[in-house]
């Protein structure tokens, strides 16, 4: 009996596992935790972050993505000019260079979901299409956090 109850543990926490998995793969690129924050009702906006890292021999770069959430996605980033923080498109994207990683995350380069059908809501997912410039189109779910959520070590305490 002890044998039986075991395994059925076993057998539930492998189920479990791949259930909360949350990476994905789009050739050579790994999708590390695609993630976002909850916003406020009326927001009309809201980040993606994640974690590319590619494993290849050459390197790939993200150039956007599609989500049925919002009108329209693209990449962005924030830099310092002077005093003031400014945010501004990256037309050409994101490279992910041959062994290497490229990271999305608060305060530097990220997703930007423009027009939000709806509120981002925490606890939920929404699907994202990320397309690369060499490992085509990969659908992804961005997990969404806490309105205040800081980052990786946020992000991963709720999934």
């Amino acid at each position: 009996m002890r044998i039986l109850h075991a395994a059925s543990l076993a057998a539930a926490l492998l189920t479990a596992g791949s259930a909360l998995a949350h990476d994905y793969r789009a050739g050579s690129v790994e999708i590390d935790h695609p993630w976002s924050r909850a916003t406020p009702p009326n927001a009309n906006v809201g980040g993606g972050y994640l974690t590319l890292r590619n494993d290849g021999e050459e390197p790939d770069r993200l150039i956007g993505g599609s989500s049925p959430a919002a009108e329209r996605v693209e990449i962005h980033t924030m830099e310092m000019e002077g005093d003031v923080m400014r945010m501004r498109q990256l037309p050409d994207g994101v490279e992910i260079p041959a062994g290497g990683t490229a990271e999305l995350a608060p305060g530097g380069m990220h997703l930007m979901l423009i027009g939000l059908a709806a509120p981002l809501v925490e606890g939920e997912r929404v699907p994202l299409t990320l397309e690369f410039e060499k490992a085509g189109s990969v659908e992804v779910e961005l997990a969404i956090d806490a309105i205040g959520a800081g980052g990786a070590a946020d992000a991963h305490s709720g999934h």
